[in-house]
């Protein structure tokens, strides 16, 4: 079958993009330190208003660099033994903003009770000690990807924005 670059695909709609939020329980975060090295890691999460939170400790190099301010870039991925094709598996890339959350405040209390029904009691046993912080991670902008040529920009509230057309796409036949 030729597939030509004048059809038209259909747009995914956000609700795409929130089903395969639902089905991640942990995100892979991409964060670099005061240097520009960079860092990738993994946290469990919650979504809650709009922003994903995750319950991170200072002992990790990834929470010293969220502390700091700096935006993180964060990976939702459809699971490899779950994917038709290993090439094309179905992943949002947000951009985010980190803010820390504070500790015993109404946001906090909330969220961590959130992250305790999400992913279970050690919840509980982890936002006691005092070297795990709670951290926000507000979306600026980020792509989804649904398959081959079907890349589409996001917004902030994770609404398809356009498609991502043939950029880099070219042959080199």
């Amino acid at each position: 079958m030729n597939h030509t670059h004048t059809e038209k695909k259909a747009k995914p709609v956000a609700p795409k993009v929130i089903e395969l939020i639902a089905r991640t329980k942990s995100i892979i975060l991409a964060t670099t330190d005061g240097e520009g090295n960079p860092n990738s890691s993994y946290a469990p999460f919650v979504r809650v208003d709009e922003t994903f939170y995750i319950l991170v400790s200072f002992m990790a190099k990834h929470t010293r660099n969220l502390s700091a301010g700096r935006k993180v870039s964060v990976l939702f991925i459809e699971d490899e033994s779950a994917a038709k094709q290993i090439y094309a598996r179905e992943r949002l890339t947000l951009e985010t903003f980190p803010v820390q959350v504070e500790r015993d405040s109404e946001q906090w209390n909330r969220v961590v009770e959130k992250l305790a029904e999400t992913h279970g009691k050690v919840v509980d046993v982890i936002s006691e000690m005092g070297d795990f912080i709670l951290i926000a991670l507000r979306p600026v902008r980020g792509s989804y990807v649904n398959g081959f040529g079907s890349a589409y920009f996001v917004d902030e509230n994770l609404e398809i924005i356009e498609h991502r057309n043939d950029v880099n796409h070219k042959s080199n036949k």
